[in-house]
């Protein structure tokens, strides 16, 4: 799975559609919301969402990255915590789910880079 990818719309604009995205899951929230403001006028967000599954028994991490240093909006984003064992990390393809989500959120302004 491609992790990260360019959209046209701002940090800001893309934030909100994302959190908007997870809230409207049953048990999705905002953990932890960071953005940093560098000198040069590009910005870096940093977003943490957690969400239960009942398929894995366990709650799961989403950590979105969004940033305009090169001057357009690019999103990066990875889901863990949902292994089912002290060995293995299989998951059910539910960190792929909750992933899944960001990209779902973007679609109708997801660029190419």
């Amino acid at each position: 799975m491609d992790n990260t990818f360019f959209v046209s719309s701002d940090i800001i604009s893309s934030a909100n559609k994302i959190k908007e995205e997870i809230n409207r899951s049953f048990s999705g929230e905002l953990v932890n919301d960071y953005n940093i403001q560098c000198e040069n006028h590009c910005s870096v967000h940093v977003m943490v969402f957690e969400k239960y599954y009942s398929r894995v028994s366990n709650r799961l991490t989403l950590t979105v990255i969004l940033d305009d240093v090169s001057g357009k909006t690019r999103v990066h984003y990875t889901s863990a915590g949902g292994g089912t064992g002290v060995l293995f990390r299989f998951d059910w393809g539910a960190a792929d789910s909750f992933a899944e989500s960001v990209r779902s959120a973007l679609s109708d302004c997801i660029i190419s880079d």
